[in-house]
């Protein structure tokens, strides 16, 4: 493909000349060639360009050191975003054909739209309903009764379990279990624990993907919900009777206790942990291996356990390995204190 072609595709201006230059690929900017397309979205990074072997580079504004290396520049007003459109241009992952394997299992009442793959060893129960362009990879399995949309795409051994509802485009990566029962015990006099049924479901909307390992758990009574567009990393536990908003960022490790609630684009980073039965507004930020221990507010920045704002917890932590010095220089002030009363009164004696 030409530069000039892929700058059609994106939408992009050419900066630098370089219109006929042949484009193979997209890559990294150490490991870019002179026929690949590479990125700039944060501008702390342009001095890398130096070293780019690039043939063209997308960046936001016109780079002068680009040009008198001879680099093409694409003009984008997103980078990052056209960078990833550029990179499904010239990869698309295997598609298995469509057709239903014979060593997988299909219910006769099962309704499965047009164009589906369903592959080895999948297993789609009784009364379930799959939209048109579904993929089952080996090992999937589909409980009774589980209600999915079109262009659905599940990874080996995912599950979908019994009476879930899960929306269009969702994408399901390997060891995904959706409706797996919450955790939900109660102490008899005895101390032992009696199980409480989880008679509730799990709702994924359109537009979410859910990464490798994940568990979004049933309810107990009701719904677990997960909005459309959210993205689920890896390790991420979401627990029962929780809601996942719309556009939520949510990284790996973190866990979400039972009945949570997370408004609209909401990112939570790595190993957060989020105490249940609380509710994080919309546009919360909150910093990885943060403990999350009540509500937080719209547009809040909060970090540390228990988390509180950004700002405090920067200077908290910037004075936390001078603990030991403060105390010793409270304490010496102290006894100076101490002196100076004692000289100031000296009948005390």
């Amino acid at each position: 493909m030409k530069l000039s072609e892929l700058a059609s595709a994106l939408g992009c201006e050419i900066s630098g000349g370089g219109e006929s230059l042949e484009i193979t690929g997209v890559a990294g900017m150490e490991q870019a060639t002179s026929s690949e397309v590479t990125f700039l979205a944060n501008p702390k990074y342009a001095h890398k360009l130096k070293h780019t072997r690039a043939g063209a580079v997308l960046v936001a504004a016109p780079v002068e050191d680009l040009t008198s290396l001879n680099v093409a520049q694409l003009i984008s007003s997103n980078p990052y975003l056209d960078f990833a459109r550029a990179l499904a241009l010239f990869y698309q992952p295997p598609r298995p054909k469509p057709g239903i394997h014979p060593l997988a299992w299909v219910a006769t009442s099962a309704s499965i739209g047009e164009n589906a793959s369903i592959g080895p060893f999948a297993v789609v129960g009784e009364n379930v309903s799959i939209g048109h362009n579904a993929v089952l990879h080996s090992h999937v399995v589909i409980y009774e009764g589980a209600s999915i949309g079109d262009d659905f795409y599940a990874h080996s051994h995912a599950v979908v379990r019994e009476h879930c509802r899960v929306g269009n485009r969702v994408i399901l990566q390997n060891g995904v279990i959706v409706g797996g029962d919450g955790y939900g015990f109660a102490k008899r006099a005895d101390g032992s624990h009696a199980k409480i049924v989880q008679s509730g479901v799990t709702v994924i909307e359109d537009d979410v993907e859910i990464q490798t390992l994940t568990s979004v758990d049933r309810a107990s009574v009701g719904e677990t919900r997960v909005k459309r567009g959210a993205k689920i990393d890896s390790l991420v536990q979401v627990g029962h009777g929780c809601v996942v908003g719309e556009d939520n960022i949510i990284c790996s490790q973190t866990g979400l206790a039972g009945s949570s609630i997370l408004g609209k684009n909401v990112l939570l980073a790595g190993q957060v942990g989020v105490s249940g039965h609380l509710t994080i507004h919309d546009g919360a930020v909150v910093y990885a291996q943060s403990g999350i221990g009540g509500d937080v507010e719209a547009g809040g920045i909060v970090s540390g356990s228990p988390a509180f704002e950004v700002r405090q917890w920067l200077r908290a932590i910037t004075a936390f390995p001078k603990l030991p010095e403060i105390s010793r220089t409270i304490r010496q002030l102290e006894k100076r204190l101490q002196a100076l009363e004692k000289s100031a009164n000296p009948t005390q004696e």
